[in-house]
């Protein structure tokens, strides 16, 4: 593990980065329109614990535009976000390469132009009421792409990003986090989560280096152990949980039918008042007659009445 005095720097940036996200007035409401009205701001910050979603759970609802993605943040009612790449790159005119083309080169210029459009997209969220506190971009091969994923977190008012583990793409990014003060936070599956036995070695590589921690994927991949005693032991080196209700023997069910502890989860950051991001994720089929959006806000409904 890292020494004592870098962990408690990167926590006292981590709730820094919290602190100044700023109080969020009162208030949901249904849009007509694809841009919110600047009155119509959401707060998922229930007592002290912040609630948001992982936009990943608006897949299946026709959810493309940056637009589209904060309408349906404000009609589930969040104040917080871990955006996904695609409504970034769309709006900041980051295009990808199509399947077999090789990595398209930005001039420093066009770099520039799509940091502006990254500013001008935090601004959008900012004056509607959402924070996004972390994005999910990828970092492409090379390593201006990589810094570019960095210097676009900072645009967007982020504090982390987020990826799946994987130790050579951490020890690859790390002098990137270091130089751009952005947290770097592996996300874990059903088979590759941390170890409550030793340190986890991914933690030994740098400092910034953190974890987005999803407690339905744990319970599933140890057959029905709790993740709190891993939230417990790690609580410094979480920046995020993903919040899904499993059972233990893998499925992904509407939330209260699972048996992932969810409440009790709730409950422990609340106590503890750990700045640890709650990140909804749907990922249980839609019911008959509803939709992502409606199934975001029920998840937050759940989140309030577990930390009333």
């Amino acid at each position: 593990m890292s020494d004592h005095r870098s962990t408690i720097d990167r926590r006292s940036l981590l709730t820094g980065a919290l602190a100044t996200a700023g109080a969020l007035a009162l208030g949901r409401t249904t849009l007509a329109a694809d841009a919110p009205p600047q009155s119509a701001k959401p707060n998922s910050n229930i007592h002290g614990v912040k609630i948001g979603t992982i936009t990943y759970s608006y897949r299946n609802a026709k959810i493309e535009t940056a637009e589209q993605t904060l309408k349906a943040l404000i009609e589930s009612g969040l104040s917080e976000t871990e955006l996904m790449g695609g409504p970034i790159q769309s709006f900041a005119g980051i295009t990808a390469p199509k399947k077999g083309e090789p990595a398209k080169k930005f001039t420093d210029a066009e770099r520039e132009a799509q940091l502006a459009r990254c500013a001008e997209l935090k601004k959008m969220y900012n004056d509607a009421g959402v924070n996004i506190h972390i994005h999910k971009m990828g970092f492409g091969n090379s390593d201006e792409e990589m810094d570019f994923a960095f210097r676009a977190a900072k645009a967007l008012g982020a504090i982390a990003i987020t990826t799946e583990r994987n130790e050579a793409l951490a020890k690859k990014a790390a002098p990137f986090a270091e130089k751009h003060k952005i947290l770097l936070a592996f996300h874990n599956h059903t088979n590759n989560f941390p170890s409550l036995d030793k340190p986890d070695p991914i933690l030994d590589i740098n400092p910034q280096i953190m974890f987005n921690f999803d407690v339905g994927h744990y319970f599933a991949g140890t057959k029905g152990k709790s993740p709190i005693p891993v939230i417990e032991k790690y609580h410094e080196r979480i920046v995020s949980l993903h919040l899904k209700d499993r059972t233990a023997d893998g499925r992904n069910l509407s939330w209260g039918k699972g048996q992932t502890p969810l409440k009790e989860v709730l409950q422990l950051l609340k106590k503890e008042k750990w700045p640890i991001y709650g990140d909804i994720e749907v990922e249980y089929p839609i019911p008959e007659g509803s939709n992502p959006v409606k199934e975001v806000g029920i998840c937050l409904q759940y989140c309030r009445e577990a930390l009333a």
